[in-house]
């Protein structure tokens, strides 16, 4: 399985963006996680194929309708747990 780890700047935090993500990753059957940092990003983590993943990392980069994403750095990596389903962490 493969998986992606992501981190988002800008304008990602109280503009609903965690759920645009949830809601994404749900579409597309991806697994993992998304959670705000202390320094105002949001990190991802995502696991599925890489053509869908790929896709993903197109709706990070547009966010959701309050957000304004800076950037969204990628990381590829090869997953060490699966995961079920894809979650919020609070």
């Amino acid at each position: 399985m493969i998986e992606i780890y992501c981190v988002c700047t800008g304008k990602v935090q109280n503009v609903a963006y965690r759920d645009y993500i949830q809601t994404s990753a749900g579409e597309l059957g991806l697994a993992g996680w998304t959670q705000n940092m202390t320094d105002g990003s949001v990190s991802v983590c995502a696991q599925g194929f890489p053509d869908t993943l790929k896709d993903f990392v197109e709706y990070l980069n547009e966010g959701s309708l309050n957000a304004q994403v800076a950037a969204v750095s990628v990381e590829w990596r090869t997953a060490k747990k699966l995961f079920d389903d894809f979650s919020i962490i609070h």
